[in-house]
């Protein structure tokens, strides 16, 4: 059995905070007997504070992968697997680029990282997009990442799956929407499709799908909370709400994918060769 706990909470740009807080809830974590630890995206430095216009000036904190920052948490993690997010500064050929990243890792170092894909709105504005999705093997099984706005294209989670993974983490900074905002956000728009993609990734690729949140607000976005972790058939196995929060699930990994796939296997018995390929969207009439 498997200890899975998916963090709600808020990262502002204080770095020194943010790891304090990080300590906070990874000795929570090991007091529940938590395994796999899947902390927020941004974790490190926060998100963005404006979507639409990212004012240049304030920024999330670029870090390298052998930062101080990132050893610590490697440190912290201790014989837990944790996953976070964090602006990751790459320099090559004398281009400072920034990515959105996470991270997984251990006492033992890093595990796994991820470069979100898809970008919403004006992030591409401040960050450079990965290119790939790629599982890797940890203590807890096989995992894959996604960073937020990833979950809503099938293709991510699906590229994960078929690589292997059983367990897929996705990080999100998820905001309540901005242009329709409710005046209570469990009737957001946007909170009802991060909850309707939380399910559809996991029951479509059947598997277990722990999903992470900002919580509070930043600048002109309020994000939703709503970690948790989803079971292989799309139940939601433990949740919290949009304030901050642990959800932690027991699941036998191995056993409960192979009971979901047992007489349905959507892996095995997808056809490719009906679906073609399309490099870009038909125009509409």
């Amino acid at each position: 059995m498997t200890r899975i706990g998916a963090v709600a909470a808020h990262f502002g740009r204080d770095l020194g905070r943010a790891l304090a807080k990080v300590e906070g809830i990874v000795a929570d974590a090991r007091a529940a007997g938590v395994d796999l630890l899947v902390l927020p995206d941004a974790t490190l430095g926060g998100y963005l504070s404006d979507l639409r216009h990212p004012d240049p000036a304030t920024l999330p904190p670029g870090l390298a992968e052998d930062s101080w920052e990132v050893r610590r948490v490697v440190a912290l993690a201790g014989p837990m697997v944790v996953c976070f997010g964090y602006a990751e500064e790459v320099v090559a050929d004398g281009v400072d680029r920034l990515y959105n990243s996470a991270l997984c890792v251990s006492g033992d170092g890093v595990l796994g990282r991820h470069r979100k894909v898809h970008q919403p709105a004006g992030e591409s504005l401040v960050y450079a997009a990965g290119d790939s999705f790629s599982a890797f093997d940890t203590p807890v099984g096989r995992l894959g990442m996604l960073i937020d706005y990833d979950k809503t294209f099938p293709e991510a989670a699906r590229a994960l799956a078929l690589d292997g993974a059983t367990v897929l983490a996705c990080l999100s900074a998820w905001p309540a929407s901005v242009t329709d905002r409710a005046s209570r956000l469990p009737q957001d728009r946007q909170s009802r499709l991060f909850d309707l993609y939380d399910a559809a990734r996991a029951a479509e690729n059947q598997v277990v799908w722990v999903s992470s949140n900002q919580t509070g607000v930043m600048g002109g976005l309020r994000f939703l909370g709503q970690a948790k972790v989803v079971g292989p058939g799309g139940d939601v196995l433990a949740r919290t709400s949009s304030k901050g929060g642990l959800a932690v699930a027991e699941v036998d990994v191995a056993a409960e994918v192979a009971r979901s796939r047992r007489i349905l296997h959507h892996l095995a018995e997808i056809s490719p060769a009906a679906y073609g390929r399309h490099d870009a969207p038909r125009a509409t009439r």
